[in-house]
């Protein structure tokens, strides 16, 4: 009910509304001071209400810049993170664990045993960022486990992602396109065409360490 419940709230006209970089950052520009505590709390909400984190952070990115984008997408991101494994832990897990059957029960008390690593390896290879607060939340993870490797885990992606979305920005809203060619830019597009290899490389490396132990 509750899933049902936010993604309606999502798709209401209202919040569509908002969820552009010049409404939010209108209202930011409001809030003064407390404009990055402001988007920390919006973002931990959004996530927790399945407002994609991709769209989240890079407002945050075009917002606030490549630098301080990144630190408060990181502090949001992880509010919002641990917000929505609690909501799947406490609304969740007893339903969840009267479907789980002997064959799936010791899946279930492998996540457990081997909490971080897994949550560190999903981030790694971007598997959908929502659905997994939300899903790791049904399972017998620990909350420091998955606290753990959630924040681990993120660090590259995210500060890729909002460096190369901060400085295109930085670029679009000087008009001087001749920055374009500038180091800095293409350091940011190298960076955010080697974190679409990321998840192959990580597969890459889980295989190559699965013959060596044989």
């Amino acid at each position: 009910m509750f899933v049902a419940a936010a993604v309606a709230a999502v798709r209401s006209p209202a919040v569509k509304e908002v969820l552009t970089a010049e409404k939010l950052g209108a209202m930011l520009a409001a809030a003064g001071g407390w404009a990055p505590a402001a988007f920390i709390l919006f973002y931990a909400v959004g996530v927790c209400l399945f407002i994609p984190g991709t769209l989240l952070t890079a407002l945050g990115a075009a917002i606030f810049g490549a630098y301080w984008g990144f630190v408060y997408v990181w502090i949001a991101a992880m509010l919002g993170a641990a917000g929505a494994f609690l909501i799947g832990r406490y609304l969740g897990r007893e339903f969840a664990a009267s479907l789980i059957g002997e064959r799936l029960k010791k899946y279930d008390d492998a996540i457990e045993r081997n909490g971080f690593a897994t949550v560190l390896y999903l981030r790694l290879v971007y598997f959908p960022f929502t659905p997994m607060n939300f899903g790791m939340g049904l399972t017998k993870v620990r909350f420091k486990d998955y606290l753990w490797g959630t924040g681990l885990g993120i660090l590259a992606g995210t500060f890729i992602f909002t460096f190369f979305i901060g400085t295109v920005k930085e670029v679009w809203g000087t008009g001087q396109w001749a920055n374009l060619l500038t180091w800095k830019v293409f350091f940011s597009l190298g960076l955010f065409v080697f974190s679409l290899f990321i998840p192959k490389i990580i597969n890459k490396l889980k295989v190559w360490r699965d013959l060596r132990a044989r």
